[in-house]
């Protein structure tokens, strides 16, 4: 072998090593640009966007649902006290909101606080209609468990405090999703009950998800919202 073309094997062998050791590095300072990004962006659109607000607005104490730090992977009740319209639709959008801004404890969140409830509206038969920007999907974390208590803590939330709701559909920027981030099923509509009081809540969330295959609804007694949507 030439001189030259050892010269060569030594180069390309030496580019493969130095990208091996500096990879990882370069793709975690990539990853920690985007993230910080996601976030300013969305304290930005705290400071600039105005709360949903109607004429009908009143202070009301509102059931907020968001993930227990004492009993890992299920949810607990949080009273806030929020100024809520007495139109279920506008009232939806409200809770939506509020939701996503997430509690004092970032450890509670249970929605990516860059996602943005774009539209929320009601259809006949109490079938409520949740519609989300693919942030929520994207910034989901991974696993089936955050996206069970996602999803839990959106039908909990708005179940408590809108009477009447039966079921609930969630869209991703206006359109069907097959799944939440991977895990939850999206194609059909979740079944819905009001929470019970405080007093009365089992050990686990108020609307537990279970976990059956693709397409099958399940329901049990302490199951108000299935993680296989009822078609």
């Amino acid at each position: 072998m030439s001189r030259r073309w050892k010269i060569v094997i030594f180069v390309l062998a030496a580019l493969v090593v130095a990208g091996a050791i500096y990879w990882p590095v370069l793709y975690r300072s990539v990853t920690g640009l985007r993230r910080s990004s996601a976030t300013e962006e969305a304290e930005r659109r705290t400071v600039l966007e105005p709360p949903v607000s109607t004429p009908s607005d009143q202070p009301v104490t509102a059931r907020m649902f968001w993930a227990s730090t004492s009993v890992p992977g299920t949810l607990e009740e949080t009273d806030v006290q929020l100024k809520l319209s007495a139109d279920p639709g506008e009232r939806g959008k409200q809770l939506l909101a509020a939701l996503v801004a997430g509690p004092g404890d970032p450890a509670k969140r249970t929605l990516p606080p860059e996602a943005t409830p774009l539209e929320f509206y009601l259809l006949p038969g109490g079938v409520a209609v949740a519609d989300f920007s693919s942030a929520l999907s994207i910034d989901m974390p991974s696993g089936i468990q955050s996206e069970q208590l996602a999803v839990e803590s959106i039908a909990d939330t708005l179940a408590a405090n809108i009477p009447n709701l039966q079921r609930l559909k969630i869209l991703i920027d206006g359109q069907e999703a097959k799944t939440l981030a991977g895990h939850i099923d999206l194609t059909g509509y979740f079944v819905l009950r009001a929470p019970p009081p405080p007093a009365q809540q089992p050990g686990a969330g108020p609307n537990a998800i279970d976990s059956p295959s693709p397409g099958q609804q399940t329901e049990t007694p302490n199951s108000r919202a299935s993680a296989a949507p009822k078609r």
